[in-house]
């Protein structure tokens, strides 16, 4: 699986994404506290844990669909939630989010689909649109696909139509909920390797929610672990690192494909 790195030296540049002591939850319950890390420009970031320790919740704080109870989020600088509602909307902008599953409506084309970014957001007419709908499509292999709805049309070839539609607006950063999530491993392995050549193609930066380790190791540069029982960040670093050097029980038996331990008496960080 290609791993192509940017060709500047990403440690050079400042953070694209600063989150700083993030927590997040619904009502009095509470999902993630503390969560802090960086994102360099141009890498493929993973955000990873168990299924239900808070991954997409997270994800939901970084692209405006929920507000934070604490902590910053900040893109180039700029602090996202503490922004007015006009200034929201221009970050969010300069970001494209492939929700899990494509999250295509079903009763639109592909091209309809892929549409929808631009007819909201831009002033172009019908031609235009059309012409830049087909270049999207075509980026992602699915220039055949474009007048076909959502339920004539494969998991991989939905997924790609909700990439096509991610990258609409031509993005700094990719967001990715669960990308790989119900596909078989071809198809799994094909949009692996498209983001990675989309990232070294357009130098986009990538922050990917997965719990799929072979994504997570074929194409993460850096990274964050999230726990369940604590409810913070136990871990940072790339999956293939963690998964070698990371003493924290919870994580190496998530990266080998191992029984976890027994939670500890009040959620103790035992061995990070």
């Amino acid at each position: 699986m290609p791993q192509e790195k940017p060709a500047t030296d990403l440690a050079s540049h400042a953070p694209q994404l600063l989150v700083e002591g993030l927590a997040v939850g619904y009502g009095a319950t509470p999902v993630q506290r503390e969560v802090s890390f960086s994102v360099r420009p141009g890498s493929i970031f993973a955000i990873m844990g168990a299924s239900g320790c808070g991954k997409s919740t997270v994800l939901k704080a970084l692209i405006g669909l929920l507000r934070p109870s604490a902590g910053v989020v900040r893109f180039g600088g700029r602090d996202y939630w503490a922004a007015s509602e006009a200034s929201r909307d221009e970050l969010a902008r300069r970001f494209g989010v492939l929700f899990q599953g494509g999250a295509l409506w079903s009763g639109m084309t592909a091209s309809e689909n892929v549409a929808l970014a631009f007819q909201m957001f831009t002033s172009l007419d019908a031609a235009a649109i059309d012409a830049l709908v087909q270049v999207k499509l075509s980026l992602v292999g699915l220039e055949a696909g474009r007048a076909s709805l959502p339920a004539d049309l494969s998991g991989g070839m939905r997924q790609r139509v909700g990439l096509a539609r991610a990258l609409a607006l031509d993005p700094e950063i990719l967001f990715l909920d669960e990308p790989s999530t119900g596909l078989d491993p071809i198809s799994a392995r094909r949009l692996d390797d498209l983001i990675v050549e989309l990232r070294a193609g357009f130098g986009m930066t990538v922050v990917m929610v997965s719990h799929e380790l072979p994504s997570l190791f074929g194409i993460c540069d850096d990274g964050v672990f999230l726990d369940a029982t604590t409810h913070t960040v136990i871990a940072h670093g790339s999956p293939q690192v963690l998964r070698d050097t990371c003493p924290h029980p919870m994580v190496r038996a998530f990266m080998h494909r191992e029984r976890p331990p027994e939670p500890t008496p009040g959620g103790a960080d035992a061995g990070q």
